[in-house]
């Protein structure tokens, strides 16, 4: 299964997907989720919620797309603690990526053997910041981009005969 990033999403809506030019993007998502191919975690739609506006109407109405930590979720929050504590990460990057759904993200797919789907890319040097990708490194969670995805998964955005010339 895919777990997607909140910057699937953001950068779905205000670049390549837009809902008002791709809307078959966001079809595609909810057939996704309902094939159980693709879903995302409940911090995720935390902050997706936070903008009040189109995408956060989306997600709204999409509660079971965004999956709680569950018991099976809490060694790898562990282990992932862990890791975070003792890189060379400053105190500040530890904090935030605590805080924030990356490091629940990571967890969760690592516990439940997901993929994680990110547009980051990996800094394995990066000190003020812990990158999903370097976490999912860490971790032996796989991890890659929306467009190969897109590709994995033969999803097509293919223009109706209604559209114009």
């Amino acid at each position: 299964m895919y777990l997607l990033d909140a910057n699937i999403f953001i950068t779905g809506k205000n670049l390549h997907y837009g809902f008002d030019f791709v809307p078959a993007f966001w079809e595609w998502l909810d057939q996704g989720h309902s094939a159980g191919v693709l879903c995302s975690t409940d911090k995720v739609r935390q902050e997706l919620l936070v903008g009040k506006d189109e995408l956060g109407k989306w997600v709204g109405g999409r509660g079971s797309f965004f999956l709680a930590p569950d018991a099976s979720t809490l060694p790898s929050l562990k282990t992932l603690t862990k890791w975070a504590y003792s890189g060379i990460f400053t105190p500040a990057a530890i904090t935030e990526f605590l805080s924030i759904a990356d490091f629940e993200l990571v967890a969760y797919a690592h516990a439940h053997g997901h993929t994680v789907v990110t547009h980051e890319r990996p800094s394995p040097l990066a000190k003020k910041r812990i990158l999903i990708p370097d976490a999912c490194d860490a971790m032996g969670v796989p991890w890659i981009d929306p467009y190969a995805m897109l590709r994995q998964t033969g999803a097509q955005f293919v223009l109706g005969a209604s559209a114009a010339s």
